[in-house]
């Protein structure tokens, strides 16, 4: 099922990591479908957030360049706000490891702030959450449902569950309308590309339209499901729409595994360039590593009604035409 464009037509919305890879292409299309969008990012180096990325649709939108730890400006742009979609936050698993300080402060403290100005100040904007499923750790049954056990390898996925007990706490004690998504793997256009330190698909893609050789670690066997981009707007505004997703969790995913060295080689044979090659992991990789993990999506289906619409294949095509087109903007 599509999400209903005319529910966000005219409506306050406030996107924040805007300027990031998903947060870019939620916020092109909620300016297309005739919302009020106001983007934060912070523009905090390596971690995604590009001016390109909202290029076609700078003069519809407000961007301001700011924190979500800076309770000033979060207590001044939660106000009138109708819908919040929080997607700013600490991304990059390795930098979790070397810097966790920093991850635990902006994707818990960042996220306190924000709620603690939707008390204050706005009680009824919606807030939807953008989580990880790295929040499971490594999987004990397959396909993951929502209610198998939490146990996170590394601080990323520590402080993102954190922080989604948070908004869970305030729907639940302040009655502010929250909910989140644990999402899988997901690639497409206006990712960053500059390391590969997070987004292993598009690092992929990057290699092979480099005609470089794609690096798969270990025996390539491990298992993931992969979600393109565009399918994923669609589930933040399906889930933003549906009253019933409130106070809810819900894993988003395709369900459908392939491992990594078949992933590799349908990249090179698309792309038609590059080629594949085996590597160890990293020890700052292997240490945070889960082993096999796909989704089982079956609760968001029967709640929300969202279902993923793009194969692999398709999806990886309209991603390598991006990159091919606009390499320059994101190979910095």
């Amino acid at each position: 099922m599509a999400p209903d464009e005319a529910v966000f037509k005219g409506k306050r919305v406030l996107v924040t990591g805007g300027l990031g890879f998903i947060g870019s292409n939620l916020c092109l299309r909620l300016v297309k479908w005739g919302a009020k969008v106001t983007v934060v990012d912070n523009m905090m180096p390596r971690l995604g957030g590009n001016l390109f990325n909202v290029k076609e649709v700078a003069d519809q939108v407000k961007i301001n360049f700011s924190d979500v730890r800076d309770s000033h400006s979060m207590d001044y742009l939660v106000k009138d706000q109708e819908y919040i979609f929080h997607l700013a936050g600490q991304v990059n698993h390795v930098d979790s490891i070397r810097n966790p300080i920093q991850d635990l402060d902006i994707n818990c403290r960042g996220t306190l702030v924000l709620l603690e100005s939707c008390r204050k100040y706005n009680r009824e904007a919606k807030i939807i959450f953008s989580g990880t499923r790295g929040e499971y750790g490594s999987s004990v049954t397959l396909p993951v449902g929502e209610d198998h056990p939490t146990n996170p390898k590394g601080i990323y996925a520590v402080t993102n569950l954190t922080a989604e007990k948070m908004v869970l706490v305030y729907h639940d004690v302040h009655k502010i309308p929250g909910t989140c998504l644990r999402i899988t793997n997901t690639y497409g256009p206006r990712h960053q590309m500059a390391h590969d330190e997070y987004g292993v698909l598009n690092w992929f893609i990057r290699k092979a339209i480099d005609n470089e050789e794609i690096p798969v670690f270990g025996d390539g066997r491990i298992l993931r499901d992969f979600l393109y981009v565009d399918d994923l707007v669609d589930c933040f505004l399906q889930v933003a729409a549906c009253d019933r997703a409130y106070g809810e969790v819900f894993n988003v995913g395709t369900g459908v595994p392939i491992n990594f060295i078949d992933l590799a080689k349908k990249i090179v044979e698309i792309a038609g360039t590059g080629k594949v090659a085996f590597t160890e992991f990293t020890r700052e990789r292997k240490e945070v590593e889960p082993g096999d993990y796909y989704t089982d999506i079956s609760k968001i289906k029967r709640v929300v009604g969202w279902a993923p619409r793009t194969d692999l294949e398709q999806g990886l095509r309209k991603t390598i035409d991006f990159y091919r087109k606009h390499k320059k903007e994101y190979w910095q």
